[in-house]
This record gives C-alpha cells, sequence and structure tokens, in this order.
C-alpha cells in the first residue's frame, strides 16, 4: 500500500480555484450586514412555500413561546402564518433578536 502520495484518479494539487470562495470584496457569511438599509429576508407572504403546514421545529418553538407568553395557538398554522407568530411571541417574550 502507499501512502503520501496521490491517488490514482484525483489530481494531484488543489487548483487556485478551489482554495478561495469569494475575492476578498464579499462579506462572509455571518458578517455584520452593511447599512445600505436592504434585507435579504423575504415577507413571509412572498414566500414559496409559506402555505405548507408549518415544520415541527416551528411548531416546537411556538409551543415554548406560546407558553411563555400564555398564549393558545392553532395547531394547523402554515409556514408563513407559524413565521409570523414567532416573530410576534419573540418580541412579547423577549427572547427575539434585539
Amino acid at each position: 500500500m502507499r501512502f503520501g502520495g496521490p491517488l490514482p484518479g484525483y489530481p494531484q494539487d488543489m487548483s487556485d480555484s478551489n482554495t478561495h470562495s469569494t475575492d476578498g470584496d464579499e462579506p462572509m457569511l455571518g458578517a455584520a450586514a452593511p447599512d445600505s438599509g436592504s434585507s435579504t429576508e423575504k415577507d413571509p407572504e412572498d414566500w414559496v412555500t409559506g402555505d405548507e403546514p408549518m415544520t415541527g421545529a416551528q411548531k416546537s418553538y411556538l409551543d415554548t413561546l406560546a407558553r411563555e407568553a400564555g398564549e393558545q395557538l392553532s395547531p394547523d398554522l402554515t409556514k408563513a402564518e407559524a413565521s409570523e407568530h414567532i416573530d410576534r411571541l419573540q418580541d412579547k417574550t423577549g427572547r427575539g433578536a434585539s
């Protein structure tokens, strides 16, 4: 068995195009957004899948938020409706982003 060299069928060296994903002008993921006033967040009413049933994660989080807020919500919400309730209840409970 041979170690230390390239395996047959694989390129010997990584090309420059595989070493950098940005040219330095793009912000990194998770970086603070520039103060351009624009947002990449879509309104839930514009979601393509907004009318589908809420996800399990949304349902679980909504259950937690609704209990903390002393509210009851329908278990049959859509993704968009769930998102709107999450935003509202985060504000109400203080769990949301500041």
